[in-house]
């Protein structure tokens, strides 16, 4: 931990003094080079900015043992699944069974409404649920709304909640639970495993970093993530932010309704009749709910002030369109129609009555009252629940449930011991699709859930989701990375006045002392793919933030499981052209360098490592598209899975 500090100090120091001389006496004005040392300089300012971050988060990592067991909890245990092969959830769902914990009740979460889960359930004696009519032509929420399905159709004190490839270790609960006696806990996660991952993990799915150090510095923090499985969840929690968000959801439906009606008040002509005196009624009926809410008086009558405000403005638009028929059919009465002078009269002498029912047979969008239904529904009819536990405004609800838990003053836990062994993607592309839309999710939570300036978060906890979701506006650096050694090689413009000593000195302590302290950080763990997929995978973190800025619709795909034999290079086509760009530059100075036309400088020989080097990373990727894994391998799943009383027949079919 010392030592730590101590380089942190140290990168922090050598970074200000670096990038105070890049700003200050580095930044080639030359008017060709100009806009490209400002981008280059711009994106080193977010990388020491992402350092300092890194070092908020490890400043002071919780290291926990488990605490004594919790016995006597009921827990309700959640397998959530939609089309995943049967005989995969029968593993996790026997394990499940197996886990050393009583008393516990096992469900299998069918999202796809399958016969053959519901007979699988049957069969091994475990709970089945599905989703009732009450969701058919409603938003489903993919497995955020699975999941709050659930828990109003269960009762248990806590929830495991494992995905359907998530098989649970027996002793999962006996070393997790015991840190519920703090009341005011929410959640323990625990780390995801893959036990299928290939020699080498060529798709970089194994997160040692973020299931360690990371989770322990935002632990330290009181700031652990939800990750979606392998963690255990207290209901009481998950229903009072369920009750929390559907307060506030409904009070914004409210002042989404008010706000109309002031608008519509304002309109000029808001009915060719009606005029000045439905304005007045509307204007009115707005002020007063305006008012109760800001009184902090229930919803309910608030609702009930705009219902009666649009009513009567109804009854107004009524009587209106009324006398209108009454003086048409008095003018047919003077031409001699009995019969039309007859109605013009009846009609004025009962206004009042004919005006009102009137409005209610016409009643609808077209209406006053029906115009604002949806908003004041305090039932929210438009959801098949109206209060939903786990958030559904992103595709991570994890994460957005987590941050809604801490913001209503839970907290939470991260156990770093590997409890439940899970299966990644086999192939790159659906290694890709799973990361863009963790990528997705994540952004959708700062803008959705309004992170910077949501109320209940401590200003660390704010900063640890920040720093999640500040990662994914790596690729715009990273692009800028790749290419300027490219445009440098090609142009000889340089992003600097000159490639001297004077950047020598300035930079490299910096990068040595920040590779240290990372070292330090990751000693005893294999994080070099991880290192290497962060600079691969720049243009699905520029399609991410592009995506989540212009407010593109993400769908929740479950990532399929087994190799689907399906990626092409066109996956990784950005990626390839940066390679072939990259050595063509390479080439470029080379031979200009051969022929005499450039002499060798610390420019270009800075600039030709730094080339290769991204060459080097980013063939990872290229290769990945075309891994196959070693004969003869084959993933080997948990040990306990395999008593010695079981055949070697059911060895084999788990196996495969």
């Amino acid at each position: 931990m010392i030592a730590f500090r101590i380089l942190a100090f140290a990168n922090i120091t050598a970074g200000i003094l670096y990038l105070g001389w890049r700003y200050t006496a580095s930044l080639n004005f030359d008017p060709r080079a100009l806009w490209f040392s400002l981008l280059l300089v711009g994106a080193e300012t977010y990388s020491f900015i992402d350092t300092m971050l890194f070092i908020l988060m490890m400043w002071k990592p919780r290291r926990r043992k488990p605490p004594e067991p919790l016995p006597g909890k009921a827990v309700d245990i959640f397998i959530t699944t939609y089309n995943e092969p049967v005989d995969l959830v029968r593993l996790t769902a026997e394990a499940a069974l197996r886990i050393d914990w009583q008393p516990k009740h096992v469900y299998v979460l069918d999202d796809g409404a399958r016969p053959e889960m519901a007979e699988l359930c049957r069969e091994i004696s475990c709970g089945y649920i599905m989703r009732g009519e009450e969701w058919r032509g409603k938003p489903r929420h993919a497995k955020a709304g699975n999941v709050n399905n659930a828990l109003i159709q269960t009762s248990g004190e806590f929830i495991l909640i494992l995905d359907s490839d998530q098989i649970p270790a027996p002793q999962i609960l006996n070393q997790v639970m015991g840190y519920f006696h703090d009341p005011k806990l929410a959640f323990v996660q625990t780390p995801q495993y893959f036990y299928n991952l290939p020699p080498g993990d060529p798709f970089g799915s194994d997160a040692p970093l973020f299931y360690g150090p990371m989770m322990q510095g935002k632990d330290g923090w009181n700031a652990a993530f939800f990750c979606g499985s392998n963690a255990v969840l207290r209901r009481e929690a998950l229903m009072q932010i369920g009750l929390a968000e559907y307060a506030t959801e409904v009070e914004k439906d409210m002042q989404s309704a008010i706000g109309r009606m002031r608008k519509e008040a304002r309109r000029p002509g808001v009915t060719p009749a009606a005029g000045k005196a439905a304005r007045i009624v509307l204007s009115e009926a707005a002020r007063r709910a305006r008012g109760m809410l800001a009184a902090g008086e229930p919803l309910e009558k608030a609702a009930e002030v705009l219902r009666q405000g649009g009513q009567k403005a109804d009854d107004i638009q009524a009587e209106k369109d009324l006398e209108v028929i009454a003086r048409e059919l008095a003018s047919l009465g003077e031409k001699g129609d009995t019969a039309a002078r007859e109605a013009s009269r009846s009609i004025l002498w009962e206004m009042s009555t004919l005006a009102g029912s009137v409005a209610r047979a016409t009643s609808g969008t077209d209406s006053f009252s029906g115009r604002f239904e949806d908003e004041r529904a305090l039932d929210r009819s438009s959801e098949a629940m109206a209060v939903s536990a786990f958030s559904t405004i992103s595709v991570t609800e994890d994460m957005a449930t987590a941050l809604r838990l801490h913001a209503r003053g839970w907290s939470s836990v991260f156990h770093p011991e590997i409890l439940a062994y899970g299966l990644a993607p086999e192939d790159l592309g659906t290694a890709l699709n799973q990361r863009l839309r963790w990528a997705q999710g994540t952004l959708q939570v700062l803008f959705r859930e309004k992170l910077l300036f949501r109320k209940g978060l401590t200003l660390a906890q704010r900063l640890q989701y920040f720093t999640t979701i500040y990662s994914y506006f790596s690729g715009f650096a990273h692009l800028i990375y790749v290419f300027s050694p490219i445009f440098f090689l090609v142009t000889g413009i340089a992003p600097v006045n000159a490639w001297t000593l004077d950047f020598v000195f300035r930079f490299v302590p910096f990068f040595i002392v920040n590779k240290a302290m990372y070292r330090l950080v990751t000693s005893g763990l294999s994080t070099r793919r991880t290192e290497q997929y962060t600079l691969c995978l720049y243009p699905l973190w520029i399609r991410a933030v592009l995506g989540a800025i212009f407010n593109k619709s993400v769908r929740f795909i479950v990532t399929p499981k087994g190799r689907q034999n399906r990626t092409s290079f066109s996956r990784v086509s950005v990626q390839a052209v940066t390679v072939v760009l990259t050595l063509a530059a390479v080439a470029v100075a080379v031979t200009q360098v051969a022929v005499g036309a450039q002499s060798v400088s610390i420019g270009i020989l800075m600039n030709v490592g730094w080339a290769l080097y991204n060459v080097t990373t980013l063939s990872v990727i290229l290769r990945a598209v075309l891994y196959k894994a070693p004969k003869g391998w084959s993933p080997k799943p948990p040990a306990f899975l395999f008593p010695a009383v079981e055949s070697k027949t059911r060895k084999r079919r788990v196996i495969q």
